[in-house]
């Protein structure tokens, strides 16, 4: 086996696979495909200081080569995340993180806050500047470098351990929104989110999703994310983690080579429920076929 540990601020993941937040529920739902504990870590659904019921439905609908998704943001709150599903959790050998959103800085804070103090196993959040499917919050924190800076400072003051701030491609510039969340704390970013997209029933003459738009993902959006962790990875001095269409290990290879430390995968899951480890398999395969090191083959593009 090749050495497939990384480091991302404070966390030690054991190696760069993880999973995308609202693609692989709490783990559990997962555990009867896939062994969570040969992953490097799993980010749980998007989690808000209060409970939301998420957007009415059709929200979702299958596109070329990828997905729209509407879903936005269904979750029971922060305390039910504390109290119900963390005891579920908190003992696999794993990196488990939680993907935290909110209407304002100080509900990203205050949830943030509340983990910290109920939850001492997990040891990363995935901070939402990026999602399109909701009213507040979401993306409107991340299209702007005052918006990202605003809501990273307000997370770095309740949150003492590693702080991922996960990025829009929906803005002109995604390298100084990164630098903005760099120079505020964070320890890290990741990127992309969904792009923002539509989809139109042409024999009812409507659209697919109840929202009008929605989040475009899969493999289309690929090439658009490796290109946007390739600048970003240029651009900021702290971990890259890349996402957005990976399928399998050769997939996430470009990611690593493009200068991602770790990439998520997130609408495979919904394809093949035990593609994370395949992936690992697969990635650690290349090395040794390869004779090479994590450290030689990230970032040499």
């Amino acid at each position: 086996m090749a050495e497939l540990g990384v480091k991302i601020g404070g966390l030690e993941l054991k190696n760069p696979v993880l999973t995308a937040s609202g693609t692989f529920g709490y783990g559990t739902e997962f555990a009867d495909f896939v062994d969570l504990e040969r992953l490097g870590g799993f980010i749980v659904k998007g989690t808000t200081l209060e409970p939301r019921q998420g957007n009415p439905y059709p929200r979702m609908a299958e596109t070329p080569s990828g997905m729209l998704n509407a879903v936005g943001l269904q979750n029971k709150g922060v305390d039910y995340f504390t109290e119900h599903i963390y005891p579920q959790i908190s003992g696999l050998d794993t990196q488990v993180m939680v993907n935290v959103s909110g209407a304002c800085p100080a509900d990203y804070a205050e949830v943030c806050r509340r983990i910290a103090e109920r939850c001492p196993a997990i040891k990363a959040v995935e901070i939402n500047i990026s999602c399109p499917n909701v009213k507040q919050g979401g993306m409107a924190f991340g299209t702007t470098c005052e918006g990202a800076a605003e809501v990273t400072r307000a997370v770095r003051q309740a949150w003492p351990h590693t702080m991922i701030v996960k990025l829009s491609p929906n803005v002109t510039s995604i390298t100084d929104i990164a630098r903005a969340a760099e120079g505020e704390g964070a320890d890290a970013v990741s990127l992309i989110n969904t792009l923002l997209g539509m989809a139109v029933d042409v024999e009812r003459r409507r659209p697919m999703l109840s929202t009008v738009t929605g989040g475009l993902s899969g493999p289309c959006v690929r090439p658009v994310a490796v290109r946007m962790v390739w600048q970003v990875a240029k651009a900021v001095g702290i971990p890259v983690v890349g996402l957005g269409g990976i399928m399998n290990a050769r997939d996430a290879l470009e990611f690593i080579m493009a200068g991602a430390t770790a990439i998520e995968v997130g609408t495979a899951n919904f394809v093949d429920p035990s593609v994370t480890v395949k992936i690992v398999d697969g990635i650690n395969e290349y090395l040794d076929r390869h004779n090479l090191t994590l450290a030689e083959i990230r970032g040499c593009i």
